[in-house]
């Protein structure tokens, strides 16, 4: 079967940080582009950031810059997305997705979600 798991969110108090972990099963997380995308209450899944291939990075939006940062790690056939200096607007519900032979998109052509896992920051 092919499956992504999300795991690693949590509740914290603004300025803290996770690292959240999607693992892959059933296929080979090296030969696709994995995003990770966010949904908070009340509002529509938003791109966050995306790992192609080749290993190259895309943020989505703007507010990833300088705090949150995805990797991959082929060998554990896992993604990484570690949020950093996280705020209240960052609570959401985290989720990855994988899609072969496209570039990083917010498009919907990922083939492959989990079901996420959520995040909250609070005080």
């Amino acid at each position: 079967q092919v499956q992504l798991v999300e795991s690693g969110g949590g509740s914290v108090q603004p300025g803290g940080s996770l690292r959240l972990s999607c693992v892959a099963s059933g296929f080979t997380v090296s030969g696709y582009s994995v995003g990770w995308f966010r949904q908070a209450p009340g509002k529509e899944r938003e791109g966050v950031s995306c790992v192609g291939r080749r290993g190259d990075s895309t943020c989505f939006e703007d507010y990833v810059e300088g705090r949150f940062a995805i990797s991959r790690d082929n060998a554990k056939n896992t993604v990484y997305l570690h949020l950093n200096i996280l705020k209240p607007e960052d609570t959401a519900v985290y989720y990855c997705a994988a899609v072969r032979s496209y570039e990083c998109t917010t498009l919907p052509i990922y083939e492959v979600w989990g079901q996420g896992t959520p995040v909250t920051v609070s005080s």
